[in-house]
Order: structure tokens, then C-alpha cells, then sequence
């Protein structure tokens, strides 16, 4: 028997999408996340304006799709609520000069994810509501999937000296994403950043890419294809993810075959130990302590110059050649209907 969920989830019904179509949004940037608001938020009914530096190369894609671009700053003074859906590296340095100066007492100010907040990167004035909302997936998936009437689920949380209203307005924004139509969880800064970062570290940017690379390069050390090895170590990894979405862990065991489960189950702590959870332990401590961020602003100080050695590395990879080469093959497969 299902236990009762412990967190508070809203659903359209909950939702009073007016408040946010009473305002004017200014969406700052216009990338994966920007753009996706933007227009899930206008076919929404929402007045959304979109704030960009002169010299960005989002602004022709912005205004082809039918979007008022204005100078940040002006953006910011003709919105109600400002969204900034910038990179987290670059957001202290645009706030401070072009988004801050500009806003009204009785703004909102939003955030898509909570990086800056947290770290005290930047720091509102009083008198601004400040307020989260962070969809679960990538800007694409959130567009696609408000397309086909349906939603990412959503993080929102409001700020510390926030006034109700501003909690209920990040849900209405929220509500205009979609996200409604499948669930919104109401968080806090703190637990979005710390969760969120872990998660990217540990298990979805680092620790599965790693496992999958490992088991790949270790199938082809012992003289396997590497077309099969491939198709065992990555492209059926997201088969086994899927079925765990749809159907849970237990459901994922009962439908694969008994082989593959008996085996998995020897397997997993050998691959994945007391070695790895205590990796992750300290990785979620450097997350809290905010040594992640101060190292990737560093980072980021000196035009991400390990982070463009670690892109040159991972493209020369084997993996990724024999990748390109299988989807290549697959491809014309279909297309010649064989």
C-alpha cells in the first residue's frame, strides 16, 4: 500500500492563472530556458517582453517569433515581474548592471533556478518580491511538452522576505508553463540549488555518463564490437530509464527478463558501493559548503578553460565517434524503410 506523499503538490485547479496575466513579464535571456517560457507563457495569454544586450544574438531569434526585444534595463522597467533565465556564471554580473537599478518597489523578481539567491550572489531589494520557479527538464521538453497539453512538474518557492502574494504569483507563472497540468512542488531556495546541483553531479551529468562510458570502454578492451557495445551500455540505458519513470524500480524488474534481473542485483553494489555513496556524500557536502560554487565561478573567471579541455577530451572519445557512426547507420535504416 502507497504511503500518503509527504510534500505539497499544486495542480491547475489550485491555480489562479489571472494573477499572472494581470502582469507584464520581462524575460531576461533568451536560451534553452528563456525561450521556452516566453512562448509557453504568451500562449498562455501572458504580455511578455523580452530583455536582451544589443548585441545578442537571440534578439533576431526573439523577434522572428514575434516577441517585443528591448535593452534589458527597459525591459525590466516596463515588466511588473522580470524572470532571469541567464546563465548562473554570468546572472550577478547582469542583474547588478542592467536588471537591479531598474526594478519598482512592488515588483517580483524570479528566478528559474536558484544559484544566485542561495549563494548570495545577489541580494533584491526589500521592497522586490523575490520568488522560484524551476521546471523539471530541459527548455525543449518544456515547450514540447505544453504543445501536446501536457507539462514538466515544477519546483516554486518564494523568498525569505517575500509577501504572500509573490508565492502565488510564482504559481500562476508556473501554471502558465504547463506545469500545473502534472504537479508543482513547493520548495525552498535552498533545496532546489543544493538538490538540484547534487543531482547534475552525482547522478545525471557525472555519475551515469561515467558508468556508461566505463562500461562501454571495458566491453571494447575485451575485444567486443563497439557497435554492440554501444547498443548494450547506452542505447538501452534509456530503455531501462523509461521503464523505471513509468513503472518504478519493481516494475522495471518485471519486465526484463529474469537473467537480466538475478545478475543485476549481484551486480549493483559491486559497480556502485560504499565507494561511490561516500563520494556522493562528499560531493553534496561541497554542494552545501558552497565550494562547488566558488570553484565554478573560478571557473568561469577564466573563460572556462578546463571546461573547454574536458569538451575536446569527451568528443575524441571512441564512444562518442562510434555514437555518430550507429545513429548514422540507424537512420538510413528507417529512411530507406529496410
Amino acid at each position: 500500500m502507497r504511503g500518503a506523499l509527504k510534500a505539497r503538490f499544486y495542480y491547475d485547479r489550485d491555480i489562479q492563472l489571472d494573477l499572472i496575466r494581470s502582469e507584464t513579464v520581462a524575460i531576461i535571456g533568451y536560451g534553452n530556458q528563456g525561450q521556452a517560457h516566453a512562448l509557453n507563457l504568451r500562449d498562455s495569454g501572458v504580455d511578455v517582453v523580452i530583455g536582451l544586450h544589443p548585441g545578442s544574438p537571440s534578439r533576431a531569434k526573439a523577434a522572428a517569433e514575434g516577441f517585443q526585444v528591448l535593452p534589458t534595463p527597459e525591459a525590466v522597467e516596463r515588466a511588473t515581474c522580470a524572470i532571469m533565465c541567464t546563465p548562473d556564471e554570468i546572472m550577478a554580473e547582469i542583474y547588478e548592471g542592467q536588471v537591479g537599478p531598474f526594478l519598482a518597489p512592488g515588483n517580483t523578481l524570479l528566478f528559474a533556478h536558484g544559484f544566485n539567491i542561495h549563494f548570495g550572489l545577489i541580494a533584491p531589494p526589500d521592497q522586490v518580491d523575490v520568488a522560484l520557479v524551476s521546471p523539471k527538464g530541459s527548455g525543449a521538453s518544456l515547450r514540447k511538452r505544453y504543445e501536446e497539453r501536457s507539462g514538466l512538474a515544477a519546483l516554486v518557492a518564494a523568498g525569505d522576505d517575500s509577501s504572500d502574494r509573490a508565492f502565488h504569483l510564482a504559481l500562476s507563472y508556473a501554471g502558465a508553463l504547463g506545469c500545473g497540468r502534472v504537479g508543482i512542488l513547493q520548495t525552498t531556495f535552498k533545496e532546489e540549488t543544493e538538490t538540484d546541483l547534487f543531482g547534475e553531479q552525482a547522478v545525471l551529468c557525472g555519475g551515469m555518463p561515467e558508468l556508461l562510458k566505463q562500461g562501454f570502454h571495458t566491453l571494447v578492451e575485451a575485444g567486443y564490437q563497439p557497435e554492440v557495445a554501444y547498443f548494450e551500455c547506452v542505447i538501452e540505458a534509456k530503455l531501462i530509464l523509461d521503464l523505471i519513470v513509468e513503472r518504478g524500480f519493481a516494475g522495471m524488474r518485471e519486465a526484463i527478463s529474469n537473467t537480466a534481473e538475478w545478475g543485476g542485483y549481484l551486480a549493483a553494489e559491486r559497480v556502485v558501493g560504499h565507494a561511490s555513496r561516500n563520494a556522493m556524500r562528499d560531493i553534496l557536502h561541497e554542494v552545501q559548503n558552497g565550494h562547488f560554487a566558488k570553484a565554478w565561478l573560478q571557473e568561469s573567471r577564466t573563460r572556462g578553460q578546463r571546461m573547454a579541455r574536458f569538451r575536446d577530451e569527451e568528443k575524441r572519445l571512441a564512444l562518442e565517434s562510434t555514437g555518430v557512426e550507429l545513429s548514422h547507420a540507424l537512420e538510413k535504416g528507417r529512411d530507406s524503410g529496410s
